[in-house]
């Protein structure tokens, strides 16, 4: 049998007793220094850290959803004011019976950006709009049938090709009529004469190649304002040099340079169709120049002997 173990009397702790009692407590956990001197460091960095603005934007919206998800606690003022009007937790607000009546609170919606309040809808309308747009564009494309998309394809090449004749015709032009240009026929103008279109506004010039001069113009209108746009130089406005060139003070800019006015027929022209401009100038080389645009050639005499005709398809 196991031997009692004698107690202690009145409280006093017996020393003589052999039983072994188990610790009240666990030795505590020892922290070295290098671990403390890197607790404190974590702490100080934490401490001082400053929270950016995603963060504290992140914070603000998700503690407005914990607020926004969380019920009305029972101990509030206005619950407890609703509780005194008939309101129970569940229930509706307003008259029993009402099957229409809101049991949850109105969502709120959060608004970004500066636009009107009516802008989100009129983007989400504008996307709705375009979507279908394209939705309507790809069942087309879809219904369009192999032959008709060859019989496409096959016209705007046609067309681009023609495009690439006109320009062609127009050079031809100009190399008749332009400032280096021969001298014009005796039966049309004075034999005398030089024709010196280039020194001529535009709006003078054959309507014909017109649109060749127009496009060269606008390129080099467009080189010289990316020119003066990078360059480097500083000068003041105000400041006139008597003996400075022309082309000088437009690179400059203390001369403002002539822009073109808008011109009809040129417009009306370039509004034809591919095919149209180059049979009008493939007439006019032939009636005025008696050369022909497909042979590539000019002929002695009105007669154009040895021409097969007036069209591509004349000549093979």
């Amino acid at each position: 049998m196991d031997q009692a173990v004698p107690l202690a009397v009145d409280g006093e702790d017996d020393y003589m007793s052999m039983a072994m009692l188990e610790p009240t407590s666990t030795i505590a956990h020892m922290e070295t220094s290098v671990q403390r001197r890197a607790r404190k460091k974590r702490e100080a960095e934490a401490r001082a850290h400053q929270p950016s603005k995603a963060e504290l934007a992140r914070q603000a919206e998700q503690h407005r959803e914990e607020a926004l998800n969380t019920s009305l606690p029972t101990s509030s003022k206005g619950y407890q004011m609703m509780a005194k009007l008939g309101f129970r937790a569940g229930s509706a607000l307003g008259k029993e019976g009402n099957e229409h009546a809101r049991k949850e609170p109105l969502n709120v919606v959060i608004k970004e950006g500066r636009a009107g309040v009516g802008m989100e809808g009129e983007k989400k309308r504008k996307i709705r709009e375009e979507a279908a747009d394209a939705d309507e564009g790809e069942g087309a494309k879809r219904r369009e049938t192999e032959g008709e998309f060859r019989e496409r394809q096959g016209k705007e090449r046609e067309e681009k090709r023609t495009e690439g004749m006109c320009w062609g015709a127009m050079r031809v032009l100009e190399g008749f009529e332009g400032d280096n240009g021969p001298k014009a026929d005796a039966q049309h103008d004075n034999e005398n004469e030089a024709v010196k279109v280039m020194k001529k506004p535009t709006n003078q010039i054959n309507v014909l190649w017109r649109g060749l001069i127009r496009d060269r113009l606008d390129k080099e209108r467009e080189r010289r304002m990316r020119y003066d746009l990078h360059q480097s130089l500083s000068r003041h406005a105000t400041y006139d040099d008597p003996e400075e060139e022309k082309q000088d003070r437009q690179a400059w800019g203390t001369e403002e340079e002539e822009l073109e006015e808008e011109d009809p027929e040129l417009n009306e022209f370039d509004a034809l169709e591919p095919s149209e401009r180059l049979r009008r100038m493939v007439e006019y080389l032939r009636e005025r120049w008696r050369y022909c645009f497909w042979c590539k050639s000019q002929y002695p005499d009105d007669t154009m002997e040895g021409c097969p005709g007036l069209t591509e398809d004349e000549h093979g």
